[in-house]
Formats: C-alpha cells, sequence, structure tokens
C-alpha cells in the first residue's frame, strides 16, 4: 500500500492503507465497540484472501475491466498493476478490448470522470491503484450500483459498506521481510570479507512519506536484515513523492554519504537503484527487478501480485458472487512474491535461506512484527492501540498487539503498523 494520503495511525501524520476482512458472504469486518476501543479478540479478522472460482465456458465472453492508474509505465508502482492485470486477463481469456487502462489520473475529480468514463465505456468492474483515488472511486460506487468498484490501498469499505465498493491490499510487509533477509546476509558477507566492520553495517532506505504503508514496510525489511545480521541499524530519508526520480536518487546518495553500505526503497522510480549501481553499493528494490539496469549491485526486490485479486474480483463479477468488502492477499495466494535472487550481487545461500524463513512464515513459526525482536525507546512493546477503522481525528481503536507480535494487515489489509522502533533513524520527518 501505498498511495495513501492522510490516513491511518499517526505518529508522524502516518496513515494506514485498509482492507479487511477477505470473507464472501459477510463480506466485511465485525466488531464490538467499547469507549473507543476494540479488544483484540472482538475483532473479526482478515481470513485467508478469496481466490477465484470456476466459470462456465463463455461465461467470461461479456465482462469488461477498467483500471485507473495514478502514474503509467514509467512509475514501477502503476506498472506493476497493469501487468497484474495483463496476466489475469491472460489466465481468464480476456481479449484486448475487454481491458480498457487509464493511465495519469492524479488524485482529484479527475479519478471520478475517468470512472464515469469507464462505466460508460460498459465496464462491468473499474479498479484503481492509488490511494488518493478512494473518496472519487467511491462517489463513483455509490452513482454507479449496477458496477463494481475495486479500490488498492483504501481504508473505507469495510466501515462504509457500500455494496459494490471494495479495498484490497496484500500482506507485502513479508515479502519486505523476506528481501530484508537476503540484504542482512550481504551484510554479513561484507563483514566477514573484512569490507565494514559489525558497527558499520548500516543500511539506507528512500521513503516517499511517513505513513504507515512506508513505516509497515522499512520496519519489515529492516526486522527481516537483524535477524541474521544482529548488529544492523539503518537510517530513513523521505522524499515527499511517490515518483521523483530526481529526488530519490538524491535521497539515495545523501544515505550512501552518511555511510550506508546497502539501500533499499519505498519509492516508485529507478532513482536509488541507478545510484546504487553508480556507486558500487548494494540495492535491495521494489515492485520488480531491476538487474537488467543495475546487473552489478541489484540483490532481490519484493512486490504485491495483483493478478489473483484481478482474477478473483472478476470471476465473483461473471458468477454473481460478492466481492469482499476487504481483501488480503498473502504468500499463499501468489499475492506476495519475490523476484529471482541476482547471484552476482547476493551473497552466498541466499536463496536457500529465503525459502527457509518464507516456509516459517507461511506455517507460523516466523512472525515479521514479533515482539521479542525490537524494542521502543529500550522497552518490550507489549500494547498497542491501532487505528483501524480510520475516522478524521485518527483515532486509535483496535489492540494491535495479539499472541506476542504485532498483528498487522489482520483487522483490515492495508498497513496500520506505524512504531518507530529503536535500531531505525529517520533522517527528516516532513512528510
Amino acid at each position: 500500500m501505498k498511495k495513501i494520503v492522510a490516513l491511518g495511525m499517526s505518529a508522524m501524520m502516518v496513515l494506514g492503507l485498509a482492507a479487511c476482512s477477505g470473507t464472501d458472504e459477510a463480506a466485511t469486518t465485525t466488531a464490538a465497540s467499547n469507549d473507543n476501543t476494540k479488544a483484540a479478540a472482538d475483532v473479526t479478522t482478515v481470513a485467508d484472501a478469496e481466490t477465484a472460482g470456476t466459470v462456465e465456458e463463455g461465461a467470461m465472453d461479456d465482462v469488461k475491466v477498467g483500471l485507473i492508474c495514478l502514474h503509467d509505465e514509467n512509475s514501477t508502482y502503476d506498472l506493476n498493476f497493469i501487468n497484474g492485470l495483463k496476466e489475469a486477463a491472460t489466465n481468464l481469456g480476456l481479449s484486448d478490448d475487454q481491458v480498457v487502462i487509464k493511465t495519469n489520473i492524479p488524485e482529484t475529480s479527475d479519478c471520478y470522470e475517468a470512472a464515469l468514463d469507464l462505466v460508460d465505456a460498459g465496464c462491468d468492474i473499474i479498479f484503481a491503484d492509488s490511494f488518493g483515488h478512494e473518496q472519487f472511486i467511491l462517489q463513483a460506487a455509490e452513482e454507479n450500483p449496477d458496477v463494481e468498484f475495486c479500490h488498492a490501498t483504501g481504508t473505507l469499505a469495510h466501515t462504509e459498506e457500500v455494496a459494490n465498493f471494495h479495498n484490497a491490499f496484500a500482506s507485502i510487509y513479508e515479502g519486505r521481510y523476506l528481501a530484508g533477509v537476503a540484504a542482512g546476509l550481504k551484510l554479513n558477507e561484507m563483514i566477514d570479507a573484512g569490507k565494514i566492520t559489525a558497527d558499520e553495517a548500516l543500511m539506507g532506505y528512500v521513503g516517499a512519506y511517513t505513513y504507515a504503508e512506508v513505516i509497515s514496510g522499512y520496519t519489515s525489511f529492516y526486522l527481516g536484515a537483524k535477524s541474521v545480521c544482529p548488529s544492523v541499524t539503518m537510517k530513513v530519508q523521505f522524499t515527499g513523492s511517490w515518483y521523483d526520480e530526481t529526488a530519490e536518487k538524491e535521497a539515495a546518495n545523501t544515505l550512501i554519504n552518511a555511510g550506508c553500505v546497502l539501500i533499499s526503497q519505498h519509492a516508485d522510480s529507478m532513482g536509488a537503484p541507478t545510484a546504487c549501481e553508480e556507486a558500487g553499493v548494494p540495492n535491495v528494490s521494489y515492485n520488480g527487478s531491476t538487474v537488467s539496469a543495475c546487473p552489478n549491485t541489484f540483490i532481490v526486490s519484493s512486490r504485491i501480485n495483483w493478478a489473483p485479486y484481478y482474477e478473483y474480483a472478476v470471476t465473483s463479477v461473471v458468477n454473481d458472487t460478492a466481492i469482499a468488502y476487504d481483501w488480503v492477499g498473502t504468500i499463499s495466494t501468489g499475492s506476495v512474491i519475490l523476484t529471482d535472487v541476482n547471484t552476482k550481487a547476493a551473497a552466498e545461500g541466499t536463496q536457500a535461506k529465503i525459502d527457509e524463513v518464507k516456509a516459517g512464515l507461511l506455517d507460523g513459526s516466523v512472525k515479521v512484527f514479533d515482539t521479542t525482536t525490537f524494542t521502543v525507546d529500550g522497552a518490550a512493546l507489549t500494547t498497542y492501540l491501532a487505528d483501524v477503522d480510520t475516522d478524521d481525528a485518527f483515532t486509535p481503536d483496535t489492540e494491535a498487539i495479539v499472541d506476542g507480535a504485532f498483528a498487522e494487515s489482520t483487522f483490515r489489509s492495508a498497513p496500520y503498523f506505524n512504531v518507530n522502533i529503536d535500531g531505525i533513524e529517520l533522517l527528516n520527518t516532513m512528510f
């Protein structure tokens, strides 16, 4: 998640992208409330995401799908959505004229107009990919009840309960954690080779905004690295933009000049990876492989695969079954994936270790936000109220520490982790 623009659990104006449930008939979260605080045990948690069912032969022939993107193929974020829809269309047997993609649609009333254009074009289901699109997609949904509207990274569907408006996200923090493991192994290799000392195992992270989605992402990445390289620390530089190649490259260079020996990012351009390639600094990218442009420094990348959600939602339309208000994809649904490891840059044994940790995530023996693995201001985190049902005041409402771990993407799919843990230094927080 992403493209969040003012929501969720704050502590530095943080938001959380949200979604939750993954159930079909209920298609929403239910919760008991007491003095504006919900106990974790009383909240319906996100179940494994629904996956596409079967359809009768020829049933897909008449469906039409629309997609609204904030940017275009030059943004790794939007390209990921576009490629996911193309993959889903192929899997579902949709022809080119059954898919309409609108790019470079800003988070303004232009989004509402684009949604209406897609309705007029005969689309039965419309997707939008940026957090700031949500209010406009919701408006279009309310005015067009016969069309399904699905919004990625949003937070309103499980509370608004508009029958044809839905949110979706994925447990990408697990992918970030796995990518962090790869980063930690690279740091260990550098330490063992005498290139750095253990105390110099400093990573840098280029973040777009101080939103919960970004905080959840860089924290899970850091914790993955820390699980194999205990001495690691990290600095974060924010850019104030999801896509600004110049700012992202400058941020990466700032971090490298500050002593960071490995860089990752939650931003959408090639700015940071190219800075790393030019400086010879190992890089973990996001939303796709950068190995063709950065063959000497790219290690691995995590990304959300949106194809399973597209297939599920479109199949639901064709079968006239309910789409969950709030859906979360997981590793098991194929919604959270890593690219191939670049063995030229990665430490030896990286893929085997990723596979080992991934198995632990799948069987539950590994928890990304296990509270025994980090501290906040020197103390263990034993309780934390998260802002899950976001309101204008960003009021915390749900106990997020469950069975010794922060339960991310459990009470809604979009991230709401916005805790500043020890070991991570924020160089700027104005965004």
